[in-house]
């Protein structure tokens, strides 16, 4: 899929404080660095979750974890057939790990800073003294006459380090053979080396309290554009004010920024019946916390009537959203006021849908709210820190390496969720295998139909195009 920009990656980093910076100047008083990311360079915290499966896929492929203890990691989510994510650490990308629908299993690709972090035991080649300039500053392949030696464990199409005599990564790259098979060529090409954007990686430790204080000054500034956002909006549109609230990151850092705007105003909570557990006790202590009215409505009842009726719900054929969501939630308001003002954590970011989007909009499938968004400029590591700042009570999914909410079985997923979800979340998805069996068999549909993934899509793709309700 091709990279999507989607606004100015904002990404820079403080060698002093080893912290990433959304700007210029840290809040120490040192200039930062950019750092190139792939678009649209909508990155996130790594949290424990993604640490550990980071350091176990490269631990099982390379014999050495990529991310130090203590050290601040971030994920930039790239496109991809299913999931690929870019990992920065010391201001550099160090490496992706890639997620392989067909073997379901994930792949690490290192990039040549990833040799500041680790030395690799388990998939490597070490090249003559000779072929280091070659290989290092032009990225020509290792060919045969210049391979020193190669590890038993390197098969061809694995990823590989490519070391000097004295352990000093100079590239990396996939092997084009084995082991066995490079040992008896006297020419040819064993690595085809990979060319990358490169940046210094500088790895110090730190915390996320440290990248709060970094980027205080760019966190005040962002609250205070987003503020008088809401202030001149709701001036402007006399209507009785809500927050629409999923669960999710974005959605729980609009409504601390209204909030503080306006004072406390009621939540707009849809109840699809498909939310994960953690969704709902999300909602119980966000409302605990802050004293929150929370007015609800459910759709769970009108999905499984129309999916009985179309089939699954997929990427180019979204009726679930409008189903579960924005009918129930027309009637909630009508009941209600009658029409409302309601505050959504819409982020450009997220879609190139959004990206287009205005920052105050009527949905003609829900035309008694007028829609606005406070933080459509914030990129997810702006919602990210500013929960931090604030102590907010987030979502659990996220530290459990689930980088959106939603519903359980949303077709917008990536096959490595649907397999996350399979494995930890047993009852429900059996709940939803049952009913898709139903409907697969009813309709005669191939055996791998929906292992597959298939029933996510009906003609096409077009992901950015739909990517949130």
């Amino acid at each position: 899929m091709p990279s999507l920009y989607l606004g100015k990656i904002q990404l820079h980093w403080c060698d002093i404080c080893h912290v990433p910076v959304l700007g210029g100047r840290c809040s120490c008083g040192a200039e930062t660095r950019s750092v190139p990311l792939t678009p649209p360079g909508d990155m996130r915290p790594a949290f424990e979750y993604d640490i550990d499966l980071i350091n176990r896929i490269y631990t099982d492929h390379f014999g050495a974890p990529l991310i130090p203890e203590g050290h601040i990691a971030l994920l930039n989510k790239v496109p991809d057939k299913d999931r690929m994510e870019e990992i920065v650490v010391g201001g550099a990308v160090v490496g992706q790990i890639r997620y392989l629908p067909d073997k379901e299993e994930w792949e690490p690709i290192p990039r040549p800073a990833a040799g500041v972090l680790m030395v690799p035991t388990e998939r490597y080649v070490v090249i003559d003294d000779g072929a280091i300039a070659s290989v290092q500053d032009e990225g020509a392949s290792v060919l045969a006459p210049g391979l020193a030696w190669i590890a038993d464990s390197v098969e061809a199409g694995d990823e590989v380090f490519i070391m000097t005599k004295d352990h000093r990564c100079v590239g990396v790259g996939r092997a084009r053979v084995g082991a066995a098979e490079a040992r008896t060529m006297e020419r040819g090409a064993i690595v085809r080396t990979r060319r990358n954007t490169s940046a210094p990686c500088i790895p110090g430790a730190a915390t996320w309290a440290d990248a709060v204080r970094a980027n205080r000054a760019i966190l005040d500034n962002y609250e205070a554009m987003a503020m008088a956002f809401v202030r001149d909006v709701a001036a402007a549109n006399p209507l009785p004010a809500t927050v629409s609230f999923s669960g999710g990151k974005d959605s729980l850092v609009t409504l601390l920024i209204v909030q503080k705007a306006l004072g406390k105003v009621p939540i707009l909570f849809s109840d699809t019946g498909l939310e994960f557990p953690e969704t709902y006790e999300n909602l119980r202590a966000v409302q605990e916390k802050y004293d929150l009215e929370v007015v609800s409505c459910s759709g769970e009842a009108a999905f499984w009537e129309t999916l009985t009726e179309q089939g699954p719900p997929a990427v180019d054929a979204r009726w679930c959203c409008k189903v579960c969501k924005l009918t129930p939630i027309g009637g909630a308001i009508r009941e209600r006021w009658g029409e409302c003002l309601s505050f959504i954590g819409q982020r450009k970011y997220e879609s190139f849908k959004r990206m287009k989007s205005g920052r105050v909009w009527r949905n003609p499938n829900l035309p008694v709210q007028l829609s606005a968004a406070p933080i459509q400029h914030w990129t997810a590591l702006h919602v990210w820190l500013y929960l931090f700042a604030e102590n907010a009570p987030y979502n659990a999914l996220y530290g459990a390496g689930f980088d959106r909410v939603g519903c359980y079985m949303c077709p917008s997923s990536d096959i490595s969720v649907l397999r996350r979800i399979e494995q930890d979340y047993p009852d429900l998805w059996e709940q939803w295998n049952s009913r898709i069996a139903a409907w697969q068999k009813d309709k005669g549909l191939p055996e791998d139909w929906f292992r597959s993934g298939s029933w996510r899509k009906r003609e096409g793709d077009p992901r950015e195009e739909s990517s949130s309700c």
